[in-house]
């Protein structure tokens, strides 16, 4: 079978063909997201066309996603208008083909699951870490997504209380303190040059720099132990670039074995392995999925 799937970001598209064993023929476009979200979905049409023929399309996306219906409930500025996009319908008009539509970043858990770092689990937490931060729970190879398709949503776990602003759902949230926004952040206070993960690991052997990278890992910290002991994973993964950084999974994890209760530490925490592929292996199962619904 070849399946045509996306992976819709605010910053780029990738792309790509599933074509039963292997993800082939993988592009990035930018998505000028700026310009809207027809202008982003009419972008993702004329990807797609590229690809033709094909028998199935799946579709990894940001914003909060009906999976079930195949459209976006929510999106934020960063893709104004997305919000009420019916990309399945949109998609399966088009091309007279099935289509499958899921929130990014469950399309990487989902693809982890299947093909990646959570093959040998059946159940297991997904946790990224970047502009924000995002969350999937798998249970049995499949995707908990709620009573209203946000379950997951770790980053709004309050873990300061003190720092709640009116207005402001996330403010004293988990995210706002691990992610690597918040770390950056941080490390530009000190020096103005630190603008990204790659800059500030490559000083960790100044006092300071390591200093700033150990106390956002006592952030997110803070939050696993939270979550493990709410869920008793076996396994959580964590993704995201920055957590390429070996210095992180190590010290992360032992902080947060050292702060759990003892029944509690057969938890495995260990990284992704998809990279930024995650997503569109994810949405090659989906894709081949809804095309057996379908038939």
């Amino acid at each position: 079978m070849r399946a045509a799937v996306l992976d819709i970001g605010g910053t780029s598209i990738k792309s790509g063909v599933w074509n039963g064993e292997e993800l082939t023929d993988v592009k990035e476009w930018d998505t000028n997201a700026k310009q809207g979200g027809l202008y982003v979905v009419n972008r993702a049409v004329e990807i797609l066309k590229s690809y033709e023929p094909f028998e199935a399309i799946g579709i990894s996306t940001a914003g909060q996603v009906n999976s079930k219906e195949g459209y976006i409930r929510y999106a934020n500025e960063n893709i104004p208008g997305y919000t009420g996009m019916r990309l399945r319908e949109r998609m399966e008009n088009e091309f007279g083909v099935s289509a499958a539509v899921e929130n990014d970043v469950n399309a990487a858990a989902l693809g982890e699951a299947w093909f990646g770092a959570g093959k040998d689990y059946d159940d297991f937490l997904c946790i990224t870490y970047g502009t924000g931060v995002g969350g999937a729970i798998v249970i049995g190879k499949e995707v908990y997504t709620g009573s209203m398709f946000s379950a997951g949503e770790f980053g709004g776990i309050l873990i300061h209380p003190e720092d709640r602003v009116k207005g402001d759902p996330f403010s004293g949230c988990y995210e706002k303190y691990a992610s690597t926004t918040a770390l950056v952040a941080k490390a530009l206070e000190y020096d103005e040059s630190l603008t990204n993960g790659r800059s500030i690991f490559s000083r960790l052997e100044e006092e300071r720099a390591r200093a700033i990278v150990d106390q956002w890992i006592d952030e997110m910290a803070h939050g696993l132990v939270t979550i493990i002991h709410i869920f008793n994973p076996s396994c959580i993964i964590l993704g995201g670039g920055v957590m390429e950084q070996p210095y992180i999974l190590n010290r992360l994890e032992q902080k947060t074995k050292g702060r759990i209760m003892d029944s509690f530490r057969n938890v495995v925490i260990k990284g992704a392995v998809l990279g930024n592929r995650a997503g569109l292996m994810g949405a090659s199962w989906l894709a081949v999925r809804r095309l057996r619904e379908t038939q």
